[in-house]
């Protein structure tokens, strides 16, 4: 006897994984391990011999450079990194910066944990919400609630937490029951960022930094590979590190105190108290030094993707040449080195991707890419659904990509 099917079942039939309709397992989720070095600059791993990370690199994929979002500081990087969207986009426009919509400032020392301020979707609430467990060994933000979800699992930011410690814990999720076990961690480390802050990139504190953290990776990814999951390591940074090469008072130029202004090192954001008092400080500032640039927010460089933003501020100054803008008089010198340069300027400014794992192809050499392509990398590899806005394309790091 001939079976008929009607079309509503054979449609249904289609729409099956093909595992299912074979009678096989579906292939277990993916877990992803993120990992944050911050201030490792592009070029330190072979500069100071990090074995660890280049070898993560040869056994998966390594970039020449991943190019950080402007401006290149840490809170704003980060979140572009786990939201995929540049800083004019996701709202945290710096790691200080003036609200005008709510008259109210931001610091990343102060304001941090406050979620109120964050109106973007970052990799561990996405996950949340898509029933999948996350977990932040630290990362900017993490400690926040944000649109009313946290991460399973996550600690408060605490400098001073040892950072073997951070590495023990997760591993120690890793090894959870299945039901408990977070697919998508975090995990972050300072050393590298404040060594180059106080002595410089070039310096043997800095050198001695990549060492620590190279270290750290090592015994991490030797943890992972003794877990019998598919776990993916995912290791990047923020940005660079640049020597300073002086700094520029603003208060030669004009009367810094007719504004609000909050310094990003060579970045200053002035938030003005009505149009007219924009206008004056404009023409006292623009054309009247070699060594650093004033635009309106509205004509700001397309590339650093500050337009929509009020938080940018109504003028904002940019000083070159390795320079550091200050207004005042300043109470101390300025850092031995730092970072928040315009990449086009300071390719030192340019930070590192190194991947491996059962979700990434070996071999691969990438070219530098935007960071905001890490995010739909992960959300495919984790299977996740990717939000309204994004910036990034998993097309750019397809290569990378094994399935």
């Amino acid at each position: 006897m001939t079976r008929r099917f009607s079309l509503p079942l054979l449609a249904g039939l289609a729409a099956l994984p093909i595992c299912l309709l074979l009678g096989q397992p579906a292939s277990p989720r993916p877990y992803v391990v993120l990992v944050s070095l911050d201030g490792f600059r592009y070029d330190y791993a072979e500069k100071y011999h990090a074995t660890h990370l280049l070898a993560i690199g040869k056994a998966g994929a390594a970039a020449e450079a991943m190019i950080p979002s402007f401006p290149t500081v840490t809170f704003p990087n980060h979140i572009s990194i786990v939201t995929g969207q540049y800083p004019g986009h996701h709202g945290l426009v710096g790691n200080s910066f003036y609200d005008p919509l709510h008259k109210e400032p931001y610091s990343m020392r102060d304001s941090a944990a406050e979620g109120a301020w964050y109106h973007y979707k970052p990799l561990w609430v996405l996950a949340e919400e898509q029933k999948v467990k996350a977990g932040a060994m630290f990362w900017p933000t993490a400690d926040a609630e944000i649109d009313g979800v946290r991460p399973s699992y996550w600690q408060k930011y605490d400098g001073g937490f040892p950072n073997g410690k951070r590495v023990e814990k997760v591993l120690e999720w890793l090894k959870l029951p299945e039901a408990e076990r977070p697919h998508f961690i975090t995990l972050y480390f300072s050393d590298v960022d404040s060594a180059g802050h106080s002595f410089g990139p070039d310096a043997h504190e800095t050198e001695q930094a990549v060492e620590r953290v190279d270290k750290l990776v090592g015994e991490l990814w030797a943890g992972i590979q003794q877990i019998p999951l598919p776990i993916d390591l995912i290791v990047v940074s923020d940005h660079g590190m640049q020597n300073v090469m002086g700094r520029v008072n603003l208060s030669d130029y004009a009367d810094m105190s007719k504004v609000r202004v909050v310094n990003e090192g060579p970045l200053l954001f002035l938030y003005s108290p009505n149009p007219q008092t924009t206008d004056k400080m404009y023409a006292k500032l623009s054309g009247h030094s070699p060594i650093f640039d004033v635009y309106r927010r509205q004509e700001t460089p397309e590339r650093w993707h500050y337009r929509d933003s009020e938080r940018v501020g109504d003028l904002v100054v940019y000083v070159r040449g390795g320079r550091v803008g200050v207004t005042g008089i300043p109470n101390h010198g300025p850092p031995r080195g730092t970072h928040g340069f315009d990449v086009q300027e300071f390719k030192t400014m340019d930070a590192i991707f190194y991947a491996a794992g059962p979700n990434i192809r070996p071999g691969v050499q990438l070219k530098p890419f935007e960071n905001v392509n890490v995010f739909p990398l992960i959300t495919k590899i984790l299977g996740l659904e990717n939000p309204a806005g994004v910036d990034g394309s998993f097309s750019v790091l397809e290569s990378a990509y094994r399935n």
